[in-house]
């Protein structure tokens, strides 16, 4: 995974933003970026093309005209202003709960960047005031539900926008306020947008792009975590591990499948008392969940890789609306051009994350049939529902029901329009999935004593008994299954002791 930390600064506009970035910078306040004099330089030069054309006599969209059925209605020079701040407050109508701090942050870090590329053509006002926005930690409530994306992220961006004129409420050291009270009192001047400026501001695909970034950094965490917790799985069922040999994934050209089995084979390796001590028991083979991890994990990570690809493009693109080009073969006076196009339609990344959406529901779905195997004596030779005193006790029979659930939900999240919303959505269930396998692998493991799993597992499993002890008797597991999702989605597990996931 690439960062961003104190001691390296991400360059706004000249440097490459890739989901890891973007996120490693989102989730820290005041992130450490900065613009070159070279990104300002060619900031300035694109937006004097903007001046020069908004001043013009052609009705150009965007510029000096209204917007959709208004595009031939050209506006007066001395109302181009207004016409941007009436565009924003009008669009600024998204209902919903309000995203999350990290969200909103990594969209001000996004515009900027975007916004340096150029052909946005914004004035460096509207840069430095995103910039002033982060060094403060302002930030805007913005309100998740109001996009289709097909016309970009009008909606939501409307509400970024509005906080920076000093409009709306935001959240500032913690606590809501009006925007206008927090500027006043850091001290950052409103932001009056000009020609195209409006425009510029709420168009484009940033907010899904962003909640995508997030989406797939937060799959790749589940997906490794996923290997691990299904390692303390296959100790519990005392598998085999014949199904990870080498030579079944090089006869099937799949490099991700590949990789998840050489993950395995690691992670039981060593001093493996618990492998070590059926290593002739007779058993054939064990069931598809855990004969089939390398194919069903290697799959999702392809398929990560490949949202991975198309998120990163559009991190690093200019999707609103119109663009503003200079080149020797414009059409416009002095080689400069301004075009409408349609880059701000979210197609490409709507589908890339339902791919994400299915692609992480298997995660969970293969999860929770491990479950079922885990509480099923039949099938895992431990006493049913993982617990001592079956009967008296229930052990984690309702566990697995709400892995069930979950993964039931997972399956009606994994279609429909809110794309980039609901794979975030299904991530987190997903990892509420591996939190109770993590949970019942481990119990099993305790009905083993007083063999022990691998020396790599036995660190992981300790690392999750600092938040949940063994059930000894039934107790509820509501907050311990909460504290363990949270401590994988942290990537606690991919980074515990002596754990090197590929």
């Amino acid at each position: 995974m690439n960062s961003v930390s104190a001691n390296h600064v991400f360059n706004l506009g000249t440097g490459h933003l890739t989901p890891d970035i973007l996120v490693s910078l989102a989730r820290q306040k005041n992130p450490p970026v900065r613009v070159t004099e070279d990104a300002w330089k060619r900031l300035e030069e694109f937006r004097r093309v903007v001046e020069v054309e908004a001043a013009s006599e052609s009705k150009i969209y965007g510029i000096n005209t209204g917007f959709g059925f208004l595009s031939d209605v050209k506006i007066a020079p001395d109302k181009l202003s207004q016409l941007q701040v009436n565009l924003i407050r009008s669009h600024a109508c998204g209902v919903g709960a309000y995203c999350e701090d990290e969200v909103v942050r990594g969209l001000l870090i996004l515009r900027a960047h975007t916004f340096l590329l150029g052909h946005s053509g914004v004035s460096r006002s509207a840069v430095e005031t995103v910039l002033a926005f982060l060094k403060h930690d302002i930030l805007p409530l913005i309100p998740e539900k109001g996009s289709v994306g097909a016309s970009g992220d009008l909606a939501p961006l409307s509400h970024l926008a509005m906080g920076l004129m000093g409009e709306g409420d935001v959240r500032w050291n913690g606590n809501r306020m009006s925007a206008a009270n927090a500027l006043d009192v850091s001290g950052v001047k409103p932001f009056r947008p000009g020609a195209k400026e409006g425009l510029s501001c709420i168009n484009g695909t940033h907010f899904m792009a962003c909640l995508g970034a997030f989406a797939v950094v937060d799959a790749e965490t589940l997906c490794k975590s996923a290997d691990i917790i299904a390692a303390l799985s296959l100790e519990a069922i005392r598998g085999t591990l014949r199904a990870f040999d080498p030579r079944v994934h090089e006869v099937r050209k799949q490099a991700f499948q590949g990789k998840v089995a050489a993950n395995l084979r690691d992670l039981l390796a060593g001093d493996d008392q618990i492998m070590d001590s059926h290593r002739n028991c007779g058993k054939v083979q064990d069931p598809y969940s855990f004969r089939c991890i390398p194919q069903v994990h290697g799959a999702v990570r392809g398929a990560l890789d490949h949202v991975r690809v198309v998120v990163e493009g559009d991190l690093n693109s200019v999707t609103d609306n119109p663009l503003v080009f200079m080149d020797p073969f414009a059409h416009g006076s002095g080689g400069t051009d301004v075009i409408s196009g349609g880059n701000f339609h979210g197609e490409p990344l709507a589908l890339a994350l339902d791919y994400l959406a299915i692609a992480v529901s298997e995660i969970a779905n293969i999860s929770e049939r491990r479950i079922e195997k885990l509480t099923n004596p039949a099938q895992s030779g431990l006493p049913a529902f993982v617990t001592v005193d079956s009967g008296l006790n229930s052990g984690f029979m309702i566990p697995h029901v709400v892995a069930a659930a979950l993964v039931s939900e997972n399956k009606v999240l994994c279609h429909g329009p809110i794309s980039a919303r609901k794979a975030r959505q299904v991530i987190d269930n997903g990892m509420k999935v591996l939190s109770i396998e993590a949970l019942t692998a481990c119990q099993g493991i305790d009905l083993l004593a007083p063999l022990q799993p691998s020396p790599s597992l036995r660190k992981v499993k300790s690392e999750i008994r600092k938040i949940a002890p063994t059930v000894d008797s039934d107790r509820s597991m509501h907050s311990e299954i909460n504290e363990v999702s949270e401590w994988l989605a942290l990537g606690k597990a991919v980074t515990a002791p002596g754990i090197a996931i590929r």
